[in-house]
């Protein structure tokens, strides 16, 4: 007897979406016919040039604009996470998480112990009552996964969250984030335009041309976790990588 075996449904797919901003001789094509699927739990990393749509793409996916044509069919909540924390500065970093779980109607007591757990998660128990300029780059940007965590997302977006900060807390945010996806089923779409970090945190690295953003290339990362970003293996893959981008960057200059 022989058993068929269903395969889960894609947590995000795009199905040829194009997205033009203008009309007419001013018209600019952002993206252009980019097809891409991302399983449950899998984390993506989209790298490319800059302007090459890859801040446009997870704007799409998040709702916040809507492709000119193509598809888009996105499976459960989603969160979005910026390279700018955007907290609110008036209040606690705990009040900025609790506005989140507000949002999804928890009630007010268990807002409070929602929050103080999600602080534990990222390591800032006894800071919920700090303010953001009260807090370092790096625990602003903690606060702001948690708050993003809040929101119990299936699919979390995140637009260069690390992008501003000095290689030794980016490096300890690395670690952060493969800890925090571990313990959950959240699939990850990331945009960075650092190629070592795509590698050490991405199960596979998706390549976008120069505008229009298309899809050119993918790169699986079978290295085991946990990854180091001077590993030599990260260092191998992403020189290839850079390779490739170099190519592309090459031929859009000409």
């Amino acid at each position: 007897m022989t058993t068929a075996v269903t395969e889960a449904p894609a947590a995000v797919t795009l199905s040829g979406v194009s997205k033009v901003y203008g009309r007419g001789g001013t018209a600019v094509r952002a993206l252009d016919q980019v097809s891409l699927a991302a399983a449950p739990g899998e984390f993506t990393c989209l790298i490319g040039a800059s302007g090459c749509g890859k801040s446009t793409l997870l704007s799409l996916v998040a709702g916040l604009d809507q492709p000119t044509s193509g598809e888009i069919k996105v499976g459960g909540r989603v969160a979005l996470m910026f390279q700018e924390p955007a907290l609110f500065p008036w209040l606690s970093a705990a009040a900025n998480i609790e506005l989140a779980l507000r949002a999804r109607g928890v009630g007010r007591a268990e807002r409070k112990s929602r929050a103080a757990e999600l602080l534990d998660v990222v390591h800032l128990s006894g800071f919920g009552g700090k303010r953001p300029h009260e807090l370092s780059g790096g625990m602003r940007q903690r606060v702001a996964l948690a708050r993003a965590l809040a929101q119990e997302a299936d699919v979390l977006l995140m637009d260069e969250p690390f992008g501003a900060l000095d290689a030794m807390t980016r490096d300890l945010l690395h670690d952060e984030l493969d800890r925090v996806c571990a313990g959950r089923n959240l699939t990850v779409l990331f945009v960075t335009h650092n190629v070592r970090e795509a590698v050490r945190l991405g199960d596979r690295v998706v390549l976008l041309s120069s505008r229009p953003g298309r899809v050119i290339a993918e790169y699986p990362v079978p290295i085991q976790r946990p990854r180091r970003i001077d590993a030599t293996a990260v260092a191998e893959l992403a020189g290839t990588i850079t390779d490739r981008l170099r190519e592309e960057v090459s031929r859009h200059g000409k």
